[in-house]
Parts: C-alpha cells; sequence; structure tokens
C-alpha cells in the first residue's frame, strides 16, 4: 500500500473503480461471503467494469473446499479466482483471468477489498520486482495524490493503491472484515462471538493455536492472558481485554486454523 493511504469513503471508492477497466474484489478464502461487499459489486457493475473476486488466502482452506468455493460463485455468475498471494501461489492464473475479462489491451486494474483480506499483496505479488511505474492517475481522488500506475507486463497496468472498503455491520461482521482491535471500544465481547463462530467450524482450533482445550470463550481467554502473563497490576486478574485483541490479531494473520464451508450457502 502506498505510504500516507487514508481511507476516505465510498465516493472515493466509485472514483477508483471508474478509473479501472477490470476491479479486482479480494475475499478471504476462509470467509468468502462475509468478506464480499454486495455494495462496492454494485458500483462496479454500475459502472460497465468487469469484476473478478479473489479468494485470496487459499493456502489457510484445504484446495477441495476453496474449488469448492470457486465453483459455487461461478454457478452463480461470477468471474472468479483463487490465490495465496504472500506465497505468489496463483499469480499466473489471475494474470489470465485479468486478459480474458479485459475489454481491450492493455487493462486498467483496480484492487479492491476490505481490510486485511490482502490487497497489497495481491498487488505487490502482480507487480514484482520488474514492475515499472509509468505515470499518476489523472484526476485521482484527493487521499491518493501518489497513486500511479505500474506496468506490471506488456499488457496489464494497475493502480497502485487498494481500495479498501468501508467496514460495516454488527460487531463479528466487524471482526471478519478487518477492523483493527485496536479500534474497539471493548475488545472482549465482538472476540467472544468470534471464538463462538471458530469453534462451530473447527472445534479443536484453540487447541491447535494456544494448547486450550476449554470450549468456554472466557474461559479461553483467561486461560490465554495467564499462559501469556498478562495481568491486571491492580487486582492481579487475568488480563482478558488483551487476550481478545491477541486471537482477532491472530485470526487475521491465520494463526488460528478455521474456515467455512461452501455447504452453508448452497
Amino acid at each position: 500500500m502506498v505510504k500516507g493511504f487514508i481511507l476516505a469513503g465510498w465516493n472515493d471508492l466509485r472514483r477508483i473503480v471508474s478509473r479501472a477497466d477490470v476491479v479486482l474484489e479480494v475475499v478471504d478464502a476462509r470467509e468468502p461471503m462475509n468478506t464480499r461487499s454486495r455494495k462496492l459489486e454494485k458500483i462496479v457493475y454500475e459502472l460497465g467494469r468487469e469484476l473478478i473476486i479473489v479468494l485470496n488466502k487459499s493456502d489457510l482452506v484445504p484446495r477441495t473446499v476453496v474449488e469448492e468455493w470457486a465453483r459455487l460463485l461461478k454457478n452463480r455468475g461470477y468471474n472468479v479466482a483463487y490465490i495465496a498471494a504472500t506465497k505468489h501461489m496463483g499469480t499466473r492464473i489471475l494474470r489470465r483471468k485479468i486478459k480474458e475479462a479485459a475489454p481491450a489491451l492493455p487493462v486498467i486494474v483496480a484492487v479492491t477489498g476490505y481490510p486485511k483480506t490482502g490487497k497489497s499483496s495481491i498487488i505487490n505479488a502482480l507487480k514484482g520486482r520488474h514492475s515499472a511505474s509509468t505515470s499518476p492517475i489523472p484526476g485521482s481522488p484527493g487521499y491518493t495524490h501518489h497513486a500511479q500506475l505500474y506496468r506490471v507486463e506488456k499488457n496489464i497496468l494497475m493502480i497502485d493503491t487498494p481500495g479498501i472498503i468501508p467496514v460495516e455491520g454488527s460487531s463479528l461482521e466487524r471482526i471478519l472484515r478487518g477492523i483493527s482491535p485496536e479500534q474497539l471500544d471493548d475488545p472482549v465481547p465482538p472476540a467472544v462471538e468470534l471464538i463462538r463462530r471458530i469453534i462451530k467450524y473447527s472445534p479443536n482450533a484453540f487447541i491447535r493455536a494456544y494448547g486450550i482445550s476449554s470450549k468456554d470463550p472466557y474461559v479461553i481467554l483467561e486461560e490465554l492472558a495467564v499462559k501469556r502473563g498478562w495481568y491486571y497490576r491492580t487486582t492481579k486478574e487475568p488480563l482478558i481485554e488483551e487476550s481478545a485483541r491477541t486471537i482477532i490479531r491472530d485470526y487475521h494473520k491465520g494463526k488460528i486454523p478455521y474456515y467455512v464451508k461452501p455447504h452453508e450457502y448452497i
């Protein structure tokens, strides 16, 4: 991501989309439906742009599961690719899909998605070390003064600043869509919701992540605090707020084994 990038809002996101021919909507392969944005997709279609849903972090999900997700979305009429951007897996196929979706070549590509879905990793994976900056984007939004087009290869140009989708929804949805735990007034209630969701789909997740066998979210928070030596200075009680923030961070980093299967949405 370009240094100094500041999230603005939907109007700025619309301007980014309007300057592209193809829009990549990056979603988390562990939670594709909860990290999609119907509002973004509506903007893309209203502006007549081509959309590709990119299932990122696919290395955190069994291949059979991510392929099922891809089939489900394709059956619903979406153009789909899956990728593990940090490991540069799937980039060749994504490049091909971009060219196939392009109305003409060369094509300008915008990368969009919620925070923590890996937009910057995808930009870096596609740009590579040999990409070259070409020119500033005319009429760029005010908060992306330094946004430029990068020539990823001969026929692919990329807007180097990712379009960050504003995070909305319930407290759990906000966590799944990447809100920082530091932005939460009280991280414990949403962390408890997240723990319950993870246990629903991956009962042994916290044994594997932290060696904690309890299925009670509050016990998990307390035991993690004790394991890490986090206590309130005055009462010496376990500092569960820090446990809550850690679990939210570790979820986004992929340190807690967890994913949702497509049959939930069939």
